[in-house]
């Protein structure tokens, strides 16, 4: 059965293409199914302009000519650049099916320029005289679409294999998105992403995309309780703080309780604050049973008070969300004993903390350095940036998909960790909680606009969710 948001790498999508041909569908039917597929997504943008597909000398290049042949049955004007000649048998069949014109590379130009050069068959750096290539007939069109992935990435780690490369209006994934289609530099190549379904089903050990979720509003007899109490633990800097406190309050959370070191005194009228200065006064608010879940780090500050909260908060054992600060100052002995989940939530420079605390060497891609430290750590890590990440312990990978760039603000962290925070009293699940969280921010920002601050960001999260409902 199609599972069109599964996320595979390179070697999963082999197997999955092998199952299919093991069950009786030749490369052939894939190889036109693929191309075919790919050529709904062409015709339409290219509304009857002229097209020119590169043909790579792999399968790659076969759905090329699926692709152009396609196009050429229903009276489009098309025509193939062939790189080199087709290498395997199933590109040369599909090479002899096309009846348009194969033209030299110096004679192409048009609207819309289809690469199917190599896809994700391509693991070592393009060469220049390729890489030349592709940039040349990409300048000679006035849209280019890559099919699968496009010519020069990695399409496990995202990482591009070339100088330069051009731009795409559009990448059209084959059979499952692949893990590059939602990691950096890759993303920034192309505007667009769409999925072609050649009847692959769920791949074992495969990641997921993370997708929309669907919500529930409480039950008839709910209460703010029942309903999830969020404690957001306050420290040395309260604005960061009280921005993740509205953030979770905007999520879900029936009652977000900041725990202050100092009284706030600009915090909304809605919110309750309650100052525990003390560790036997911040043992009781914080340790109160019916907390469903903390949330420390943001503001928290990194002297040894700081320190000595988050211990504190984390030998409560609750179900506990990191963020900020909390990750640069955590010490592995904090963790000790913990039954109680754990979420992280580090962008780039507290990833790299993270891993020299546990002894990660941190060389490996996103994805693998992200699976690593939630081994390590016992906890679900959102590995946030323009790319975001989540892995679990026992080896699950959710990837997010392109967010709005004016994410890049402070404070939009803050929001993230308290809408983590919130869908974890919610939840009692910190995967489902993580996965709700990452949507649920990415959404809000796209319902923000341009240009808003970190505070507006949390103003939007409530539109998000209305939206889920």
């Amino acid at each position: 059965m199609f599972a069109p948001n599964q996320v595979l790498t390179v070697r999963q999508m082999v197997s999955a293409e092998e199952r299919l041909m093991a069950a009786g569908t030749d490369v052939h039917e894939l190889m036109q199914r693929a191309g075919r597929g790919a050529a709904e997504y062409i015709w339409r943008m290219a509304a009857g302009a002229p097209v020119t597909v590169l043909c790579g000398p792999g399968n790659n290049g076969g759905d090329g000519y699926v692709i152009a042949e396609a196009i050429r049955e229903r009276g489009g004007p098309v025509q193939v650049v062939a790189s080199r000649e087709p290498g395997t048998e199933a590109a040369k069949r599909a090479a002899s099916l096309y009846g348009g014109p194969v033209v030299e590379a110096a004679q192409a130009q048009g609207v819309i320029f289809v690469d199917c050069l190599f896809g994700t068959g391509l693991s070592q750096a393009l060469s220049d005289e390729l890489r030349n290539l592709l940039l040349d007939l990409a300048s000679r069109h006035e849209r280019a679409i890559a099919v699968d992935m496009p010519s020069g990435i990695d399409s496990d780690s995202g990482a591009l294999l070339a100088s330069e490369l051009p731009h795409y209006v559009l990448c059209i994934a084959l059979g499952a998105w692949k893990q590059a289609h939602f990691l950096m530099p890759a993303m920034a190549t192309w505007n667009m992403q769409r999925l072609v379904d050649i009847g692959a089903d769920r791949e074992e050990g495969g990641a997921v995309a993370v997708t929309k979720p669907h919500l529930t509003q409480p039950e008839p007899d709910a209460h703010k309780y029942r309903r999830g109490l969020v404690a957001v633990v306050g420290g040395a800097m309260p604005g960061a703080a009280l921005l993740a406190s509205q953030a979770a309050a905007h999520a879900g959370a029936g009652y977000v309780k900041l725990v202050s070191q100092q009284k706030i005194a600009n915090a909304p009228a809605d919110l309750v604050t309650v100052k525990a200065p003390g560790d036997a006064s911040f043992g009781k608010v914080a340790g109160d049973e019916r907390v469903s879940a903390l949330l420390v780090g943001p503001g928290l500050g990194r002297d040894a008070k700081a320190s000595e909260r988050l211990g504190q908060s984390l030998s409560l054992d609750r179900p506990t969300v990191i963020d900020a600060d909390g990750l640069t100052i955590l010490r592995t002995a904090m963790l000790d004993g913990r039954k109680a989940a754990t979420v992280m939530t580090p962008h780039e420079g507290e990833l790299a903390t993270l891993e020299k605390l546990f002894g990660l060497d941190g060389n490996a891609a996103k994805p693998e350095r992200a699976r690593a430290l939630a081994e390590a750590a016992n906890a679900i890590v959102i590995a946030k940036g323009p790319d975001t990440v989540i892995a679990a312990p026992d080896g699950r990978l959710a990837f997010a998909g392109k967010a709005s760039s004016w994410l890049s603000v402070a404070g939009t962290g803050d929001v993230l960790a308290g809408l983590t925070a919130a869908r974890l009293a919610v939840t009692g699940d910190p995967w489902q909680a993580a996965n709700e969280a990452v949507w649920l921010h990415g959404n809000a920002a796209c319902l923000a606009g341009p240009a808003f601050t970190a505070a507006q960001l949390a103003d939007h999260v409530r539109s998000a969710l209305e939206s889920c409902l």
